[in-house]
């Protein structure tokens, strides 16, 4: 005879112990350190990335012809735009090549294995065989290297070797800030190889 009061029971009794082990295997553990990191995502990614900086000697209005100067171009084989995250940023995980021009149209490159540029700081950050090759042959090298866009600065505080061939000098150190175009140099910590050149009057 079949006791249906017992068939209900046990049917609980499954149901409950289900219950209780789903909520036993519950993740209570608390992660800290990189573990706790937030997978983020771009808002837009580009391949082949080129980036024309230009500017105009006056102020434009909406019907002007006046020709505007190419001051800067930036080439990357892949760009990722964060533009999307509170402070926004943009990568270059492979690399990126920086073309700049002077007033006279003289141009100077810089190329690194890595760069970000962080949008609400004017700041760019080049990492990884960072080379700025000025148009009079002047040529910087170092592993990180730091660019101040809005006063147009370049800093670092790691290691640097500094080749000037006008006065035929290499100069390794460590820590440095200068302009771009290398009128005004300041090294922190200096060792090497520099030649000196006497005034002859």
């Amino acid at each position: 005879m079949n006791n249906p009061y017992g068939n209900k029971f046990i049917n609980i009794a499954i149901v409950l112990s289900m219950a209780l082990l789903f909520y036993g295997c519950k993740d209570n553990y608390k992660r800290v350190g990189e573990e706790a990191q937030q997978t983020i995502y771009p808002q837009g990614v580009a391949q082949n990335f080129v980036l024309t900086y230009t500017e105009t000697p006056d102020k434009m209005g909406s019907e002007d012809t006046k020709n505007s100067r190419i001051i800067a171009i930036l080439k990357s084989p892949l760009s990722e735009d964060y533009d999307n995250m509170r402070f926004k940023f943009r990568t270059f995980p492979n690399g990126l090549e920086v073309d700049l021009f002077d007033v006279d149209d003289n141009k100077s490159t810089i190329k690194a294995d890595y760069g970000i540029i962080y949008s609400n700081t004017n700041l760019i950050d080049l990492q990884g065989n960072v080379v700025i090759e000025s148009h009079d042959g002047k040529k910087l090298e170092a592993p990180q290297l730091f660019y101040d866009q809005t006063n147009e600065w370049i800093f670092t505080q790691r290691k640097f070797k500094f080749t000037n061939p006008e006065d035929g000098t290499i100069m390794d150190g460590e820590g440095m800030d200068f302009n771009k175009d290398f009128s005004f140099f300041n090294a922190h910590k200096t060792y090497g190889l520099i030649t000196i050149k006497e005034d002859q009057t």
